[in-house]
């Protein structure tokens, strides 16, 4: 995003996997001493700007038909513009989730965000169009969807993960081991054998293996953590025992899942055809079998540990 977000702006903000409509309370441009809000400037102590957010854009926001203790301070990457496109994305994240977790009763705010998201969607389909944005309407509809069946133990053991997290404020145990490289890794020993040697199957698997590396990587602190696990992943990126790790080598099968519900959208996002869609679906699906089949190893409810009444207060404080 090149141009700044200004108070009282209207936005879209991840929290989690999804996207959520949200209004920006206070905004802080790189390196400024101060942080802009409504009625002017704020000094940041005033303003509890976070310490680790000094040399970047970062913006207050309160998430819409959520509590107040609920706004927090993001970074810009965790922040869109609220426009036609972006809403599009919501939704697509919004079903790729649904098709997880359509066991868990959504909570009146959640549907008082979705029910204001189609709302604006609406309004957006009846407003004039620019030329721009007709082409960015094409473009979004001629890209090939996915859908990614997921076994239902691990359904199960995601709706688990996302309770013990958000709801009874447990945190995974990380480093975790096996971790998703290892998992990966395990997986692509067991499954080379059947692949008789075929050089083309077995480059399209390493490439997709490394892809889900890659894709880990590069998502994990944006999209894939619940507010909750923010200050462990902090804590985490500040160890030094951890600076010559990936984040792949440090978390394991309960963030690599949420990844899995997210590589919908983020696949949609590509220009891959729909033959090589069905590739990476076919490999994906069979990776995920190898995790529900491997579930008394893998899939453990004993990895989750209990925080400090410190790491309570802090990680609801930031």
């Amino acid at each position: 995003m090149d141009e700044m977000l200004g108070p009282n702006s209207k936005c879209l903000a991840y929290h989690g996997p999804l996207l959520y409509e949200a209004k920006i309370l206070k905004a802080h441009e790189k390196d400024a001493s101060y942080v802009m809000q409504k009625d002017g400037q704020q000094s940041l102590e005033a303003a509890g700007f976070p310490e680790d957010l000094k040399d970047q854009r970062a913006y207050l926001i309160h998430y819409k038909g959520w509590k107040a203790s609920w706004d927090e301070w993001v970074k810009e990457s965790r922040v869109l513009t609220f426009n036609y496109e972006n809403l599009k994305l919501q939704k697509e994240l919004k079903q790729a989730a649904l098709n997880v977790t359509d066991s868990i009763n959504v909570s009146a705010s959640t549907k008082k965000i979705s029910d204001d998201s189609r709302s604006s969607n609406n309004v957006s389909s009846r407003r004039r169009r620019t030329e721009h944005e007709q082409e960015k309407e094409k473009e979004f509809l001629s890209k090939t969807e996915v859908n990614i069946n997921i076994p239902d133990n691990l359904k199960s053991f995601l709706v688990d993960d996302w309770e013990n997290i958000t709801k009874n404020h447990y945190l995974v145990d990380v480093p975790k081991n096996p971790s998703i490289m290892q998992i990966l890794k395990n997986y692509e020993e067991v499954t080379l054998p059947s692949k008789n040697n075929q050089t083309i199957e077995i480059d399209i698997l390493r490439e997709v293996l490394s892809g889900i590396n890659l894709y880990f990587d590069r998502s994990l602190g944006s999209i894939l953590l619940y507010r909750f696990e923010r200050t462990q992943f902090a804590e985490l990126s500040k160890d030094e025992k951890n600076k010559d790790k990936r984040l792949c080598e440090i978390y394991g099968v309960e963030h690599l899942l949420r990844l899995f519900v997210s590589l919908p959208a983020l696949i949609a996002q590509t220009n891959m055809d729909q033959q090589s869609v069905g590739v990476l679906k076919e490999n994906l699906e069979d990776i995920l079998l190898y995790i529900s089949k491997n579930e008394k190893t893998l899939l453990s409810r004993k990895n989750y540990i209990n925080v400090s009444p410190a790491y309570d207060y802090l990680s609801k404080s930031t």
